[in-house]
């Protein structure tokens, strides 16, 4: 755990600063409690909707959300993270999603469908332009979000060998393999037809994935492979109870450390929904559903001991945090912070 005074454990909260949003949050995070303090704000970069930590947990990145596309990294030390440079572009339009693999940062561009590779230098500050871009191919049935692709999340695979992307546009993810900078094409999996799948989480056992999606509110299970580096569906489990409305659209998913709950946020509900997972990690069941705390939860994390989640709450402004009861997976809401926009917590 990075702590940034090295002493407490710090939550980095970004936000959509178009929308009114302050930048970078820094708050210290109580270790009893888990409650947030606010201790700083860095509005050097528009729209860090998604935050990441580098492997040695000293460096903070951050997409910058524009047509533009681009990454920033800060230097975090103290109480407020300090920007090593100007960001660099993405060679990709509107980033929503970033991750750390074999000394790169990986976006997932999703205004323009790919995933491009930043270089990152031994000190963490990044090289000036991408080394390479994988454009997604495809469409989808919904005419409205799925006419071409849209990659919305990448990141490695439990044993950090292969890039998975993820496209709510294509509905479909992709395995890629990171070569010498060079982003290469695996294989893609096909997931059901105008489900949008937007993100995915490992099981911490790594032999199953848990896709969540958007445009059809439920959880696509999967089997992983990851010699072959191959993704497999095998069931599709609902995250709301009784028929959604047409207002209701999934965003952020989190798995327990010990694998027996996976969490999902559902926008439009503005509900926590709790599914319990079976010993072999293929079977998921709707539990429960709590009120996020906020309205529109964008994102979802989770402390390393899984007993604190949060709900980053883009049109409330807030962050709130819940005890998780760990023998039932259900958050009680235990309090909250001012966050105008939020769009994701991380925790290091």
């Amino acid at each position: 755990m990075a702590q940034g005074d090295g002493r407490r454990q710090r939550a980095f909260i970004g936000s959509f600063t178009a929308a009114g949003g302050l930048g970078v949050l820094t708050a210290d995070v109580d270790p009893d409690s888990g409650a947030l303090t606010v201790l700083s704000v860095v509005a050097d970069v528009p729209d860090p909707s998604y935050l990441a930590l580098g492997p040695g947990r000293d460096v903070l990145y951050a997409v910058s959300e524009t047509d533009e596309g681009a990454v920033a990294a800060f230097r975090v030390h103290g109480d407020k993270p300090e920007l090593t440079g100007p960001p660099t572009p993405t060679g990709g339009g509107g980033p929503t999603h970033l991750s750390v693999l074999g000394g790169h940062v990986l976006t997932a561009d999703y205004g323009s469908g790919s995933v491009s590779a930043v270089p990152v230098r031994p000190d963490g500050s990044l090289a000036p332009a991408a080394s390479s871009v994988l454009r997604h191919t495809g469409s989808g049935p919904n005419t409205q979000r799925q006419r071409g692709p849209h990659a919305h999340q990448v990141q490695p695979d439990p044993g950090g060998r292969w890039a998975v992307s993820v496209d709510l546009g294509t509905d479909s993810v992709r395995v890629c393999a990171l070569d010498g900078g060079t982003l290469t094409l695996r294989r893609e999996t096909a997931l059901r037809p105008g489900s949008g799948p937007r993100h995915l989480a490992f099981h911490p056992r790594g032999g199953h994935a848990y896709v969540l999606n958007e445009l059809a509110p439920t959880v696509t299970v999967c089997r992983w492979d990851g010699e072959e580096g191959s993704l497999r569906p095998v069931g599709e489990t609902p995250v709301l109870s009784g028929v959604p409305d047409g207002d209701a659209y999934p965003s952020g998913i989190a798995v327990s450390p010990d694998g027996r709950f996976v969490w999902t946020a559902t926008r439009g509900r503005d509900t926590v929904s709790v599914l319990g997972v079976d010993a072999s990690g293929e079977v998921l069941t709707l539990v429960a559903e709590v009120p996020c705390g906020g309205v529109w939860p964008r994102a979802l994390a989770l402390d390393a001991s899984g007993r604190f989640l949060y709900a980053a709450n883009e049109r409330s402004g807030d962050v709130t945090w819940f005890d998780v009861d760990p023998g039932t997976g259900v958050p009680r809401r235990a309090g909250s912070i001012e966050a105008p926009a939020a769009s994701c917590v991380v925790l290091g």
